[in-house]
C-alpha cells in the first residue's frame, strides 16, 4: 500500500470531528469501492498517479475512437486552406445524428479500395443523385445545372480541372475534389477504375472542423457558401443523363 498514504488515513481516523460527533461509518457499497481502488492502486506501480494518468489515457481513447479525432496534413493537395504539417480536429458525431455529407463539407475518409490505402481529407463537391461537370462555358465547375464560384477556397492560380469530366453521382456516395487541383488525387484520377472515382458515405471517419495546429493557423473550417445556390439533385430518370467517361487522369 502507499507509504505515504497510511499516516494521512491514521491521522484522519484519530481526528475528532469539528462538532464533537463520529462519523458515521460508511455504506458496503461505498466500503467496496474504495477497496478497489486501494487494490488497483496497491497494483500498478506509482500508485494514485499512475492510476490517474491511465484514467486520462482511456478518456483520450474513447474521445477520439467516438467523437474527435486529430490528423495530420500529409500533402498540399488541400492548399491553400490547409497546409502540409497542418493539424485538423475531426468531428466524428457530424453526421451520426441525422444528415450526411453536404457540399463543401471538408471531410476525412478511408480511401482503401477506392484511391489507395490509408485515409485522405478533400472537400465534397457531388452528393448522391448530382450531376457535376467541368466545365462550363466560363471555366467553372457546375453542379445541377448551376455554375460554381470556387475562388474563395481555390488554389491562387488553379483551374476547377485540367480534366472535363460529366458524371452523375450514386445514391449514398461522394464526389471529392482537392483544393489545390493541380496538385490532389481524387475523384477525377479514379473516373475509370471501380466504383468510378466516388467515396461511399459509409466510409466517411468525420468532418475536419478546426485546424488546430500549428497555433498561428487555428482556423474554425466553415463551409464555403459557393454550394449555397445549387439546387437539389434532379429525380432518378429525369433525364439528367448517364456520366460520360471524360478519360485521362489528373496527378
Amino acid at each position: 500500500m502507499d507509504t505515504e498514504a497510511q499516516p494521512t488515513e491514521r491521522d484522519r481516523s484519530s481526528r475528532p470531528s469539528a462538532s464533537g460527533e463520529s462519523p458515521e461509518p460508511q455504506g458496503p457499497e461505498e466500503r467496496s469501492r474504495f477497496a478497489l481502488v486501494a487494490r488497483v492502486t496497491d497494483w500498478l506501480p506509482g500508485g494514485r498517479i499512475s492510476l490517474t494518468v491511465l484514467i486520462c489515457l482511456v478518456f483520450l481513447l474513447l474521445l477520439s475512437t467516438f467523437v474527435a479525432q486529430p490528423f495530420q496534413i500529409p500533402s498540399g493537395s488541400m492548399e491553400r486552406g490547409l497546409r502540409i504539417g497542418d493539424r485538423v480536429l475531426v468531428n466524428k458525431l457530424a453526421y451520426r445524428f441525422g444528415g450526411g455529407p453536404r457540399r463543401g463539407d471538408v471531410v476525412v475518409f478511408d480511401g482503401s479500395g477506392y484511391f489507395g490505402d490509408g485515409d485522405y481529407i478533400k472537400r465534397v463537391v457531388g452528393v448522391g443523385g448530382d450531376h457535376v461537370v467541368c466545365c462550363d462555358k466560363e471555366g467553372r465547375l457546375q453542379v445541377n445545372g448551376r455554375s460554381v464560384d470556387e475562388s474563395t477556397f481555390l488554389y491562387p492560380g488553379d483551374s476547377p480541372s485540367t480534366v472535363p469530366f460529366d458524371v452523375v453521382v450514386p445514391d449514398g456516395t461522394l464526389f471529392v475534389l482537392g483544393d489545390h487541383r493541380g496538385d490532389s488525387s481524387d475523384s477525377r484520377d479514379h473516373l475509370g477504375s471501380p466504383g468510378g472515382g466516388m467515396i461511399p458515405v459509409g466510409e466517411v471517419v468525420g468532418r475536419a472542423d478546426w485546424i488546430v495546429w500549428p497555433f498561428g493557423h487555428w482556423t474554425h473550417l466553415r463551409r464555403p457558401g459557393a454550394y449555397a445556390r445549387v439546387p437539389a439533385a434532379a429525380p432518378a430518370g429525369s433525364g439528367t443523363g448517364e456520366p460520360r467517361d471524360a478519360g485521362g487522369a489528373h496527378g
